[in-house]
C-alpha cells in the first residue's frame, strides 16, 4: 500500500539523515550555553567546595590535584585524570563526590548536596566544557576596563548607517533589500528569484497566524495580479487575532513561561494564563514594544487610567516571577537569592541579549560587566518580593481590580465580615475573660506548664518544628510544652524562621493556637503567617503579654485546612521589636454541636460526662458551662467568618505577580556567590557598560529600583534592547537572525552578518514607535524576504550557510504549528481564545489536562511534562530564555507521524471531511486533499499513486475511509507538510 510504502521510505530517509549526523566528528569547541552553565553553575561549586584543598592557592595541593583550571583535571593528580569527558561513571571526581567508594570520598568531611553531584554530572555528560586553560591564582584576574568594553560592537550607540547603493538596481524594492544586495553583490552571487506564489501566501501565513491558508486565500491571492496583492495579504494577516497566538508564543519561550514551578514537589501555577493572555493581547494590539517592556519589569508600579489597564499591568508583572522555583528550597535566603539570579539572567537574555549571571560569583569572563554590576541589579530585584513565606513558599498573587456588579457583591461580603469580625472580637474577648484574662501581670502569677496529653486536637512542639536560622533553647519562664521552648536571641532579624507541620489526619475548619512564654523584652510584633486552604493570613502576637488560653496559649483563628502536611504555621523574627518566643502549635478541628454530641453518645462519653458535672460543685458547673457556650459561639463565628472569607474570595480575581518590599534597600556582594560571605554594599544601578549619562536614572531610597530598571531599559539610547528584539523578528522571518545567537549579543555570541541593516532596523524600530507589525510589515514586503529557496552550486560553495540571504531558507514548522495545522485539516480545531486552560489545578494528570483541540499555545505547559508532540518536535525548554529554538531532524519524528493515536485520529476526521464533499470524483478528491494538507495541487505521478492506492483498498464504506484516513496520514507525515519552502 501506498502509505506504507511512502512512510518505510520516510523513514529510512530520516534514519540515514540522523545516522549521518551522528556518524560526523563531535566539535571540541563548547557552545556558549555549555560555557555558561560553567561559569553560572560549576566554577562557583569547585571554588567553594574544592579550591581550598586543590587549587593554585595550596603550595602542595593534595593528591597532586588542581581543579582551578582544564589542564588540571584532565592531567589529574597521582592517580590520574579526574574527569573524563562524557563519561561521568568513569570520572574519578564524580566517583568521590557521589561517596559510593569507601576508599575515594571528597570533600572528605561535608558530602555535596544531591544537587550540587547534579550539577557536576551534568556538565560531565555535555563534554566538561572549561574556559580555563592555564593554571593561574583565583585572585589574578585583571578589573574589568569600562570604557575598553564600550568599544565592543553590542554596546556602541545607534547610528545612521547609509543604505549602500548597488549594481543591480531593478531588484531592490526597499531599502533593506538593499543593505542585502550589497553583500550578495560583493561574493560575486546573484539573489534568487522570487517565490511562486502558492509558496509565498503559506510562508506568510504561517509567519504570521501559525496557520496554513484556506483553499479560498490562496484561490482568491492567485487571482488577485494587482501591484499590492501581497501587501493586502500582510496587512489581512496582521489584523487576525491568530497573529497574537502566533507571536505571542514567540515571546513566551523568550519569557520561560509555563504554568507549574518544575522541581521535586511541583506546584501549579493556576494565574499563569492570564500572563499568555496579555501577551497575546499585547501582540493583537501592537503595544509599543518599550511599553510592553516595562509593563512586564514593573508593571505593578506603572500608573494606569483604568482597572483594566491596571488588570493588565499586574499580569504582566508575573514576567518576574514565571521562573523554575524549588519552592521546597529551606535555606530561604539561598532560596531568595535563587529567584534573584533567575529574573536577572533572564532580565539579561531576553532585553539585552546579555548572559548576567555569570557575573554572580565574579567579574564576567567574556563580557564588560563586573560582579558589582551584578549586586547592583541584586539589590533591585531584593527589593521586590516575589515569594510568600512558609515551609514550601509560594508564589504572590495580587488582586484584580473589580468593577460594576461584581465589585458590589465584594462590598456587601465585606461588610457582612465586619459584623462577624466585631461579634467574634467580643467572643473572644468573653472566652479569655473565662480563661484567665488577657494582659495579666506575669510577675505576680507562677504559670504552670501546659501537659501535651490534657490538650484537645494536634500539638508541634518546637522540637518537631523545621528552624531557619539559629535559635537558643530556653527553660527560664514557666508556661511551656514539653522540654523547652526557643528564641531568637534578638539577632539576626528578617534571617530566622519556625515552621510547624501538622499531619492533619482529614480536610475540615481548625481552630489554630500558638504558645509563648510572655516577658518584658519579648516582641510586641511577633508575624505569624497561617497558610491555609486558599490562602494565608499574618497575625501579629504581642508577646509581652500572657497568653489568655490557660496562661500559654493564644487563639490565631479559624481556618479551614486540607489534609496532610500542606497546610503550616510560620513564626518569623522578621522587623521584631524584641526577642522572638516559639514553643508549640496547636490545631483543634472544630466540628458542629449536634455531631459532637451524637459522636459522644455513641462512644458512652456523653452520659459519663453528664454524671461528673452533677458531682461539681455549683459555681464551677455554672463557669465550665459559660467556657463551653463561650467556645462554642467562638468556633461558630469563627466558622460562620471562613466562610463568608471564602464567598468575598470568590468574587476576586489574582494574577501571579510581583510586589516592592516595604524597605527597599541597596546589598551586598556575595564574595564568590556565596550567600552567607557578603562583601561591600553596592548602590542599586543597572550595566554600567549599557549606560550613558542619559540613561541613568537614579532610584529614590523608598523605591526598589524597577521603574527606574524599566526607564533604562526603554531608553533609545541604551543600545542594546532595539537591536535584540529586531534580531528576535528576523530570526522568527528568516529562521536565523542577523545575529544567530539570539540571546547572547557578548563576546561568546557570534558577530552580526549584517550589521549596518541591524542599526538601520533598530533605529527604524524606535523610530516608528517601537511597533512590532510596523517592523514586520516592512520586511515582509521586502524582495529579500519573497525569494525562493532555489540555490546554484556557486552560491552553496561560496555561502554554505546562507549568511549572506542570497536566497530564502528552508524551514521546519515549530511543534505549535505542526499540531494545530493538523487540527486545522482535520476541521477540529477549536480557535476559541483565551482563559484557564488547567482543568483541575489540585489534579496533576497530565493525559486529562492534554485532552483539549484548542490552539498549542493555550495547551496546559507544565514544566515537568509536556504534550508528546511538543517535546518529539523541540518545544522550548521552559526552564530558560529561548530565543532560537533547536530544530532537529530525526527518525523519532516520523516514526512519531506514523503511530501516534493523536495523529491517526485526525487522520480519520479529515478524511470523513474530505469524503463529506459531495460532486467529487477521486481526482478532484486527491487533489483538495493535497491543498488542504499542504497548500499546493498534487503532481500527475502523485495524483496517479494516490489513485492505485485508493483503488486497492477495496470498496466497502469502511475500506475506503480506512484508506482516505491513510492518505490523509501520510500527507500529515510528508516533508512538505512540515516544511516551508
Amino acid at each position: 500500500m501506498m502509505c506504507r510504502i511512502l512512510r518505510t521510505c520516510l523513514v529510512s530517509l530520516l534514519t540515514f539523515s540522523a545516522a549521518a549526523a551522528e556518524s560526523q566528528p563531535d566539535s571540541s569547541i563548547p557552545t556558549s550555553s555549555q560555557l555558561e552553565f560553567f561559569e553560572r553553575k560549576v566554577r562557583p561549586l569547585l571554588i567553594e567546595r574544592c579550591y581550598k584543598c586543590h587549587s593554585a592557592r595550596n603550595e602542595k595541593p593534595k593528591g597532586g590535584l588542581l581543579l582551578n583550571s582544564r589542564d588540571g583535571w584532565a592531567k589529574g593528580g597521582e592517580s590520574g585524570p579526574a574527569v573524563v569527558p562524557r563519561k561521568p561513571d568513569e570520572s574519578r571526581l564524580i566517583v568521590a563526590v557521589r561517596y559510593k567508594d569507601k576508599d575515594l570520598q571528597m570533600p572528605p568531611k561535608n558530602k555535596l548536596s544531591e544537587e550540587e553531584i547534579a550539577v557536576l554530572v551534568e556538565w560531565v555528560k555535555m563534554g566538561a566544557p572549561d574556559p580555563r586553560r592555564t593554571t593561574v591564582a583565583v585572585s589574578s584576574a585583571k578589573p574589568i576596563d569600562i570604557e575598553k568594553g564600550r568599544k565592543f560592537w553590542a554596546f556602541q550607540p545607534h547610528r545612521k548607517r547609509p543604505v549602500p547603493e548597488t549594481l543591480n538596481t531593478d531588484w531592490p524594492r526597499t531599502d533593506i533589500d538593499r543593505f542585502i544586495l550589497a553583500r550578495i553583490d560583493a561574493a560575486g552571487l546573484h539573489p534568487a528569484p522570487d517565490a511562486d506564489r502558492q509558496t509565498l501566501i503559506r510562508r506568510a501565513s504561517f509567519d504570521l497566524t501559525g496557520l496554513p491558508p484556506t483553499i479560498e486565500q490562496i484561490d482568491a491571492f492567485l487571482r488577485d495580479r494587482s501591484p499590492d496583492a501581497f501587501e493586502k495579504v500582510v496587512n489581512r494577516l496582521l489584523k487576525s487575532k491568530r497573529f497574537g497566538e502566533r507571536w505571542g508564543r514567540h515571546w513566551l519561550d523568550v519569557a520561560r513561561f509555563a504554568e507549574s514551578s518544575g522541581g521535586g514537589r511541583s506546584l501549579m501555577f493556576k494565574n499563569a494564563w492570564r500572563f499568555r493572555d496579555y501577551v497575546i493581547a499585547s501582540y493583537n494590539s501592537d503595544k509599543p514594544f518599550n511599553r510592553f517592556i516595562s509593563e512586564q519589569v514593573a508593571g505593578d508600579l506603572l500608573p494606569s487610567s483604568n482597572p483594566k489597564q491596571r488588570a493588565e499591568q499586574l499580569a504582566a508583572a508575573g514576567f518576574l516571577a514565571l521562573g523554575p522555583t524549588n519552592y521546597e528550597q529551606q535555606d530561604k535566603e539561598l532560596l531568595r537569592m535563587e529567584v534573584v539570579d533567575e529574573q536577572i539572567d533572564t532580565m539579561g537574555r531576553a532585553f539585552l541579549g546579555m548572559t548576567l549571571g555569570c557575573a554572580r560569583c565574579h567579574d564576567h569572563k567574556f563580557d564588560p560587566i563586573p560582579t558589582a554590576d551584578y549586586y547592583a541589579l541584586a539589590g533591585i530585584f531584593r527589593s521586590t518580593q516575589t515569594l510568600t513565606p512558609g515551609n514550601v513558599s509560594g508564589y504572590i498573587e495580587r488582586e484584580l481590580p473589580l468593577e460594576g456588579e461584581q465589585r458590589a457583591t465584594w462590598e456587601r461580603y465585606q461588610k457582612e465580615l465586619k459584623d462577624i469580625e466585631a461579634k467574634l472580637s467580643a467572643a473572644r474577648a468573653e472566652l479569655a475573660k473565662l480563661g484567665g484574662g488577657k494582659g495579666v501581670s506575669v510577675a505576680r502569677t507562677r504559670l504552670k506548664n501546659p501537659v501535651r496529653s490534657e490538650l484537645m486536637g494536634f500539638v508541634v512542639d518546637n522540637n518537631e518544628a523545621t528552624l531557619i536560622g539559629s535559635w537558643k533553647r530556653s527553660t527560664h519562664t514557666r508556661g511551656f510544652l514539653d522540654d523547652g521552648y526557643i528564641h531568637d536571641e534578638n539577632t539576626e532579624k528578617g534571617r530566622k524562621s519556625v515552621t510547624f507541620n501538622p499531619n492533619l489526619p482529614e480536610a475540615g475548619h481548625y481552630e489554630v493556637r500558638i504558645s509563648y512564654t510572655p516577658g518584658t523584652n519579648r516582641a510586641s510584633n511577633v508575624p505569624v503567617t497561617v497558610h491555609f486552604q486558599g490562602g494565608q493570613k499574618t497575625i501579629r502576637v504581642n508577646e509581652k503579654l500572657k497568653p489568655p488560653i490557660k496562661g500559654s496559649f493564644v487563639s490565631l483563628g479559624v481556618f479551614q485546612f486540607t489534609a496532610g502536611m500542606d497546610s503550616v504555621v510560620v513564626i518569623s523574627n522578621e522587623q521584631t521589636n524584641g526577642h522572638v518566643i516559639a514553643d508549640a502549635a496547636q490545631f483543634i478541628p472544630i466540628v458542629p454541636a449536634a455531631i459532637a454530641q451524637k459522636a459522644k453518645a455513641k462512644t458512652g462519653t456523653a452520659k459519663a460526662e453528664a454524671a461528673d458535672s452533677k458531682q461539681l460543685p455549683r459555681d464551677k458547673k455554672e463557669k465550665m458551662q459559660k467556657r463551653e457556650a463561650a467556645q462554642a459561639l467562638v468556633n461558630k463565628l469563627g466558622a460562620a467568618l471562613n466562610t463568608m472569607k471564602q464567598k468575598a474570595s470568590a468574587q476576586l480575581q489574582k494574577t501571579m505577580s510581583v510586589r516592592d518590599e516595604a524597605k527597599p534597600s541597596d546589598w551586598h556582594q556575595h564574595i564568590r556567590g556565596d550567600i552567607r560571605n557578603l562583601g561591600a554594599i553596592v548602590p542599586r544601578g543597572f550595566i554600567q557598560v549599557a549606560t550613558t549619562r542619559s540613561a541613568s536614572p537614579l532610584i529614590p531610597n523608598e523605591h526598589s529600583g524597577r521603574l527606574e530598571l524599566a526607564e533604562w531599559l526603554t531608553d533609545p539610547s541604551n543600545p542594546l534592547p532595539a537591536r535584540v528584539y529586531v534580531n528576535r523578528v528576523w530570526h522568527y522571518l528568516f529562521g536565523a537572525g542577523l545575529v544567530r545567537t539570539t540571546d547572547n549579543f557578548g563576546k561568546m555570541g557570534e558577530r552580526p552578518s549584517h550589521p549596518d541593516l541591524l542599526d538601520y532596523l533598530a533605529l527604524h524600530f524606535i523610530e516608528i514607535g517601537w511597533s512590532a507589525k510596523k517592523l514586520i510589515r516592512a520586511i515582509m514586503l521586502s524582495k529579500v524576504y519573497q525569494q525562493s529557496t532555489a540555490q546554484n552550486s556557486k552560491t552553496a560553495a561560496t555561502d554554505p550557510e546562507n549568511r549572506l540571504l542570497s536566497h530564502a531558507n528552508r524551514r521546519r514548522l515549530d511543534a505549535e504549528a505542526i499540531r494545530d495545522t493538523i487540527l486545522f485539516v482535520s476541521g477540529r480545531l477549536d480557535t476559541t481564545q483565551g482563559g484557564l486552560t488547567i482543568r483541575k489545578i489540585t489534579q496533576y494528570d497530565l493525559g486529562y489536562q492534554f485532552d483539549t483541540r484548542r490552539r498549542s499555545v493555550y495547551v496546559p505547559f507544565f514544566r515537568n511534562s509536556i504534550l508528546e508532540i511538543f517535546e518529539v518536535f523541540d518545544v522550548a525548554n521552559p526552564n530558560m530564555v529561548t530565543g532560537r529554538r533547536t530544530t532537529s531532524t530525526l527518525a523519532t519524528q516520523a516514526l512519531f507521524m506514523m503511530n501516534s493515536p493523536f495523529v491517526s485520529e485526525e487522520s480519520k476526521h479529515a478524511a470523513k471531511r474530505l469524503l463529506a464533499v459531495t460532486g467529487l470524483d477521486e481526482t478532484k478528491r486527491i487533489r483538495l486533499a493535497y491543498r488542504r494538507g499542504i497548500g499546493r495541487t498534487p503532481t500527475i505521478s502523485e495524483i496517479e499513486l494516490a489513485r492505485q492506492y485508493l483503488e486497492s483498498a477495496g470498496s466497502s464504506k469502511q475500506n475506503r475511509l480506512d484508506a482516505w484516513a491513510g492518505l490523509c496520514q501520510t500527507l500529515f507525515a510528508c516533508l512538505d507538510f512540515r516544511h516551508l519552502n
